[in-house]
């Protein structure tokens, strides 16, 4: 059954319409017409899917749906959708129900009996997976970590031994952070860090969590941010105190086992010495050096 047909057999249907994540050239014909022909357009931010109409000069009737009032917001879709209505729901950016709002709503609309549409489109998470560079064989999408640290590291703990690329989505003022524990907790992955994908200032920063960390730790990217971890490997499941270390300066190093493993000073920097098979002398003066 094509669009144009559902929208004047008298059935409701909802149309789950993904938008630009940058660029607004990127979205489709087919989003643009469902966007038109739609009787209701829900959307996470009026005010972001607003702009979006009225670049396309498409005026239509907006109802907030997001985290807070997706409950009641939902059932009374749905009722529009049984009275015949059809609705289009939007992200502000993206592709909606993934990390974002719409799970709920798409569930009861099955539940009813009401047809659920896919109008395909931009998407982060597979647009950074192409160009990372990474395996792309197999991937698990994890969207974003907890907020709170404990949580978060508990998290990443499940996924230690995870053996497909992971892809994450991070606020800007959280990621230093999320790589920290990132790089503590799997280890030395390969790993990309793509940022404002299909914008003006686009980028992708490449290397190791532990080198993505540091960065981060000294100069925080900005915007819109999409992570890609690496698979572990034989190595980084075997022992991956070992393989961050190989890469972590000697005083980090130190700093991190004094941290996580409680430590005295001289105690962390006779095995992190050891990691690096320095004597006492030399892991002294290369102390000095990075500091």
């Amino acid at each position: 059954m094509t669009d144009s047909r559902a929208a004047k057999d008298g059935v409701g249907r909802l149309y789950l319409v993904s938008t630009p994540i940058g660029n607004l050239e990127d979205i489709t014909l087919r989003a643009l017409r469902v966007l038109r022909e739609a009787d209701i357009v829900a959307c996470e931010d009026t005010r972001q899917t607003q702009k979006l109409l009225n670049h396309f000069e498409i005026e239509k009737r907006m109802v907030s749906y997001h985290e807070h009032n997706e409950i009641t917001r939902g059932a009374e879709l749905v009722i529009e959708m049984e009275g015949g209505a059809s609705v289009a729901l939007a992200s502000d950016a993206g592709t909606p129900v993934l990390s974002d709002p719409g799970h709920h709503l798409v569930t009861l609309c099955l539940r009813h009996q009401i047809p659920v549409i896919p109008i395909p489109g931009p998407s982060a998470a597979l647009a950074a997976l192409a160009a990372s560079g990474l395996p792309i064989e197999e991937f698990a999408f994890v969207g974003f970590l907890p907020a709170r640290a404990r949580d978060r590291r508990k998290k990443l703990e499940g996924l230690r031994d995870e053996r497909r690329t992971l892809i994450f989505y991070e606020a800007p003022h959280r990621i230093a952070e999320m790589l920290r524990d990132a790089a503590e907790i799997l280890g030395a992955r390969s790993a990309v860090v793509a940022r404002e994908i299909t914008k003006i200032h686009e980028e992708f920063l490449r290397g190791t969590l532990p080198e993505l960390a540091a960065q981060a730790a000294n100069h925080s990217p900005r915007g819109e941010i999409t992570v890609l971890v690496g698979p572990a490997t034989p190595e980084t499941i075997a022992d991956p105190d070992a393989a961050l270390a190989a890469v972590l300066s000697l005083s980090a190093r130190v700093a991190q086992l004094e941290r996580d493993e409680g430590l005295d000073h001289k105690a962390a920097l006779k095995q992190a010495a050891r990691e690096r098979g320095l004597n006492k002398r030399e892991a002294y003066k290369r102390l000095l050096l990075e500091r």
